[in-house]
């Protein structure tokens, strides 16, 4: 877990045991503490590739069926308009990988290109 993501099982350890230095601990105390976290855990889920904790998804999948059985009788509903948005596609719809990569010829071209930027607010 600690290869996995360090952070996440830190930030589960402090939340749950209140453990705020695992590296004073012993590595067998350390994996007994990381079994024992909730399997909502941040490292858990992450692990699982989960994003959202299930709890949350079954809510979602409970709230789309009512919207979806309330829209059916409604006339829009009857002809097939205007259907409910589900929160369920929007939850698990897979994020955009942006692969914008820039080439700059100088430095100058550079400069004028993170001037832009500012100027738009982009930078930080």
């Amino acid at each position: 877990m600690i290869k996995f993501d360090e952070e996440a099982l830190m930030c589960d350890l402090a939340e749950t045991y209140h453990i705020y230095d695992y590296k004073q601990l012993s590595p067998l105390k350390i994996a007994v503490f990381s079994i024992g976290l909730n399997e909502e855990s941040r490292i858990k889920m992450k692990m699982r590739g989960q994003e959202f904790p299930t709890n949350t998804l079954l809510l979602a999948g409970i709230q789309d069926r009512l919207s979806m059985s309330l829209w059916f009788k409604t006339e829009d509903g009857q002809k097939g308009k205007n259907r409910p948005i589900l929160v369920t596609d929007i939850i698990n719809k897979p994020k955009e990988k942006t692969d914008r990569k820039i080439r700059f010829h100088s430095g100058e071209d550079f400069e004028k290109y993170r001037q832009q930027l500012f100027q738009k607010g982009g930078g930080s």
